[in-house]
């Protein structure tokens, strides 16, 4: 049960007030300001988080309303769905980085794939969820269906028999996105164990290729949903990691514009946590002044970049957010308080 009152958001708004800690601060804030006055929240999600149960703060954040739609890596998808059906099974290595070849050898004969410190268990994970989506997809390809990948897994988590849940069904993300039908783009969902599983299927003629929409059709979508999520308040961009998770989604923007000669909001509000350097080119994507060049954010959106570890902030940001969904007087209250208090000071530096 949580505590009463607002201990995280205080915390944080005790405690974090220089580099990567005060942009984690000030995003949060950022990110209640925008969602308090009615504005959404549309989340990128990269990396392994579904593997380190990002789930556990991201479903009732989703179920909350503190999230409106989400682009994830294809790994992402499938692998919240195996920390549901195959979470008693996962083996732990806490001691990873000390890992030898032949270390990693026994782990491979032991039928676990290791995901740096935690590994999913070949036969309960991926064999399991198998024996339900590839009946799917031979039944559309019987009848000439064709769906968003997403869609496969959003039928597939709603329909699983409870007695198959491991895992917590309140920490799982891809659950409670289904529930709520959330907008989702799972763009290169062919990089992906179950994107693998399906090309094999495709290649022995048991399946249609055609079945699964194309990304494009994903980006065609994904004006739509855009369109829609963006009226009001507009909505903003929390990218977690770089690589395609994030700039598939975000270019959907100018798109709109220069592709489709349309109008379209920018976003409004946007932060990326990574723990790698956003420069250079490196696979963590551009730092977000330069997607103001692209017609991507504007030099009014607020913006924020958290060099950490996601693992570490987005479970700190999302229970202080579902804090203040809690108490939302109070919230804006220490807010107001906090920021007050860092002009004061700012004030006498000068």
């Amino acid at each position: 049960m949580a505590k009463p009152g607002l201990p995280i958001l205080e915390f944080v708004a005790r405690n974090y007030k220089n580099f990567n800690s005060r942009s984690t601060r000030d995003a949060t804030f950022a990110w209640w300001d925008h969602v308090r006055q009615g504005g959404r929240m549309y989340v990128a999600m990269a990396g392994a988080m579904s593997s380190a149960q990002l789930g556990i703060t991201l479903a009732p954040a989703i179920r909350r309303g503190l999230v409106h739609g989400m682009s994830v890596t294809g790994a992402n998808l499938e692998e919240s769905l195996f920390r549901l059906v195959a979470h008693d099974s996962y083996k732990d290595f806490p001691d990873y980085r000390y890992l030898t070849k032949n270390d990693d050898t026994r782990i491979l004969a032991q039928r676990m794939r290791r995901v740096t410190d935690t590994s999913i268990p070949e036969d309960d994970a991926f064999r399991a969820v198998e024996k339900f989506l590839v009946p799917m997809w031979v039944e559309a390809t019987e009848k000439g269906q064709r769906r968003f990948w997403h869609e496969y897994f959003y039928e597939l988590v709603k329909q699983l028999p409870k007695r198959l849940f491991e895992g917590n069904p309140d920490e799982c993300w891809l659950l409670a996105a289904a529930e709520a039908n959330l907008p989702l783009v799972v763009p290169g969902h062919e990089d992906s164990t179950f994107g693998n599983i399906f090309a094999s299927h495709v290649k022995l003629g048991e399946c249609s290729a055609s079945i699964v929409k194309s990304g494009i059709e994903y980006m065609a979508q994904l004006y739509d949903d855009y369109r829609e999520l963006s009226a009001g308040k507009g909505i903003g961009f929390f990218q977690i990691g770089g690589g395609i998770a994030g700039d598939f989604p975000i270019c959907v923007v100018p798109s709109i514009k220069y592709d489709l000669q349309a109008k379209a909001k920018p976003w409004a509000y946007f932060c990326q946590v990574s723990d790698s350097t956003t420069s250079y080119g490196s696979y963590s994507g551009a730092t977000p002044n330069e997607k103001i060049t692209w017609d991507k954010l504007t030099e009014d959106t607020p913006m924020f970049v958290i060099e950490s570890d996601a693992t570490i902030v987005v479970p700190l940001m999302l229970s202080a957010l579902l804090e203040c969904q809690d108490d939302p007087k109070a919230a804006d209250a220490l807010i107001a308080k906090t920021r007050a208090a860092g002009r004061k000071a700012l004030a006498k530096r000068r």
